[in-house]
């Protein structure tokens, strides 16, 4: 199971905001590209956005479907790798005085994913995850900076 944390300097309803906008899903989530609604309202529980996943050659077509969704404190997705599987994506936002100390928790719950798992691909998942978070806090801190592509977040306080 990938267990990986981040302090993110910024409050935790301005990461949400990132969070839960979709179109915004491609520039934290290591490898995706084209994502785009499938179902539903992201992130309402149920809502679901289509994406590629590109690893070298290897091109994937993934769902990721809502699960839970607690604004500016829980997001639990289970993404659906078709033939690799599924698995459990929850991140958790803890207030950190005025920042958010973000921990994503993810583990494969059904196929290929859950059975061929082991300590290798464990090391693959924290150093994509690692990447991941770095991203996720770069997109929500560079709004602060005003480096954003125009979707500024007001200033935490």
């Amino acid at each position: 199971m990938a267990v990986r944390h981040r302090l993110i300097r910024r409050a935790p309803e301005d990461v949400w905001r990132v969070l839960s906008d979709a179109e915004r899903y491609g520039d934290w989530v290591v490898g995706t590209s084209r994502a785009e609604p499938d179902e539903g309202r992201w992130p309402d529980v149920g809502a679901a956005l289509r994406y590629e996943i590109r690893l070298g050659p290897l091109t994937l077509h993934n769902r990721t479907v809502v699960r839970r969704s607690e604004p500016a404190s829980v997001l639990e997705l289970e993404a659906d790798s078709g033939r690799l599987g599924t698995a459990r994506i929850a991140m958790e936002l803890r207030p950190w005085g005025g920042n958010t100390l973000l921990i994503l928790d993810e583990h494969p719950l059904r196929g290929a994913g859950g059975a061929l798992h082991n300590g290798l691909l464990e090391v693959a998942q924290q150093v994509r995850h690692r990447a991941m978070l770095g991203r996720l806090a770069q997109v929500c801190e560079d709004a602060d900076a005003g480096t954003d592509t125009g979707r500024a977040l007001p200033r935490a306080t």
